[in-house]
């Protein structure tokens, strides 16, 4: 990561005296700049307080230079690329969704949303999309504003533009019932809740998860697990022990980038999404994981479902859900291209694959066989816990090593068994089709964020999207947020 002259000056003390890389140190120093910012954009440049057009400019403006902060003048690149997909949006909006591919989520989604939005029909769209789209072009002041605010220039997370905008507008609050035209009427305001208490408490699991990763982490290396004497004198159970305890102690880092960016929107009074069934205020609109679910996981979507949830959400909308043919590996071969160039990337996504398939059709063959007794169904959780953080583990290894001979020396140590196994399964478990007779169709609408919300149900929790949220309202009410349609 390219860092400023003056961030590596001002900051390189703190680096030496933490031991962190400057750039890590910069993160974290401009991350806490950007929380005490939100609480200052909330408190001083409230939507009650001031115009959008100043919101869109200051949030603009601190993002840019945050990001200048951090990589010098290669943040550059945030403007230009913004720039061009946003005059490739002016010139060929009726087909700039298909370029957009190659440029970073919250672009791709936004093409997508105005392409729905302005160029296909209503009938044409499933539920979500029609939910999300966006039926106006943008300014440029809000276009840049949502890509390069500085809650989300750092660590995002993603969220939709609409969203964004109703944030900016002030209308996180209400709450708009259709006609039978479909026009869209505010149904009444409800009460400005403060986030300070879930901000409160993420800062606390930042703080946790940074102190973990700063001692545990580092003792229990993931490279370990390649060590030739490792490998030679450690007994297999160990051996499947360190692989899931160096593996668990690797997420930290990742929990503490995401709760902290999770806080700095809250803070800034972005990430409301209504209140739960005991009247307490839910700030998750926009969270990017949950680490209990991620933790005790009993399957491998689970995980995957709760695990950087707005990526997962981004690809369910513009791969999962558009793709006429293998979904599944489409979205992973997505997955790893946006990821970046290691290979390690593209060798955790395949097997993700293969586990993914594999641990689809166990559970539909097998499940329905453990879930009548509660003592039976107790026993099988355990057993499946055990799996999936085994499975889970073994498959991100590449991900984590990032070299292809690293990788191979961790597989090949393992004989390739959980990979043969994933075929042995789908060689010999028969898959449901649907009439078309492709394999598990539903999977296109479901394998990512939509039976999530089986398992969340389960779980006592409501979905975590605003457009699967807007669906919770027994259709009384179209879309948490007005539609944008000007």
């Amino acid at each position: 990561m390219a860092t400023s002259t003056t961030g590596c000056t001002l900051l390189q003390p703190l680096s030496n005296a933490v031991r962190l890389p400057i750039d890590q140190v910069n993160f974290v120093v401009c991350q806490l700049f950007a929380l005490l910012a939100a609480i200052w954009f909330r408190t001083y440049l409230h939507s009650s307080k001031t115009s959008s057009f100043i919101r869109h400019v200051v949030a603009t403006l601190l993002g840019l230079y945050l990001a200048l902060f951090c990589f010098g003048w290669y943040a550059l690149h945030f403007v230009v690329q913004s720039g061009i997909s946003y005059y490739i949006m002016i010139i060929g909006v009726e087909n700039m969704h298909n370029p957009m591919m190659i440029i970073t989520q919250k672009i791709t989604s936004l093409a997508y949303e105005i392409h729905d939005g302005m160029f296909r029909k209503e009938e044409e769209l499933t539920p979500s999309q029609r939910c999300l789209a966006v039926r106006r072009m943008p300014s440029l002041l809000e276009y840049l504003s949502y890509n390069c605010n500085f809650m989300g220039i750092l660590a995002g997370p993603l969220c939709s533009y609409k969203d964004y905008i109703t944030f900016i507008e002030g209308r996180s609050y209400q709450l708009t019932q259709s006609d039978a035209n479909g026009k869209e009427d505010v149904k009444y305001e409800q009460t400005d809740p403060s986030p300070n208490i879930a901000v409160t408490q993420k800062l606390l699991i930042c703080g946790l998860s940074l102190l973990f990763h700063m001692t545990v982490t580092k003792t229990l290396p993931v490279e370990y697990n390649i060590d030739d004497n490792f490998r030679a004198t450690v007994s297999l159970p160990m051996r499947i022990i360190y692989l899931y305890v160096s593996l668990m102690a690797a997420r930290p880092k990742y929990y503490f980038a995401w709760t902290l960016a999770d806080a700095i929107n809250n803070a800034a009074g972005f990430g409301f999404r209504g209140y739960d069934k005991n009247g307490a205020s839910r700030w998750d609109l926009i969270s990017n994981l949950r680490i209990q679910h991620i933790e005790f996981s009993t399957s491998f979507k689970m995980f995957l479902d709760n695990w950087n949830i707005q990526t997962a959400l981004w690809l369910k909308r513009v791969c999962y859900e558009r793709a006429s043919f293998s979904p599944t590996i489409q979205t992973f071969i997505l997955s790893a291209i946006w990821h970046g160039v290691y290979p390690g990337y593209y060798l955790t996504f395949l097997t993700g694959v293969l586990m993914t398939l594999a641990a689809r059709a166990m559970r539909n063959n097998i499940r329905h066989y453990f879930v009548e007794s509660p003592p039976v169904k107790l026993c099988y959780d355990v057993i499946t816990w055990i799996a999936t953080q085994v499975a889970i583990s073994y498959t991100v290894v590449p991900f984590v090593l990032l070299s292809v001979k690293p990788s191979f020396m961790f597989y090949s140590s393992w004989y390739f068994c959980l990979h043969i196994a994933c075929i042995l399964v789908l060689l010999i478990l028969p898959l449901k089709r649907t009439q078309k007779g492709s394999i598990e169709q539903e999977s296109i609408k479901s394998s990512w964020p939509k039976k999530l919300e089986e398992e969340e149900n389960v779980l006592g929790q409501n979905s975590y999207s605003t457009t699967n949220n807007s669906f919770d309202q027994k259709r009384e009410i179209t879309c948490r947020y007005p539609a944008l349609k000007q």
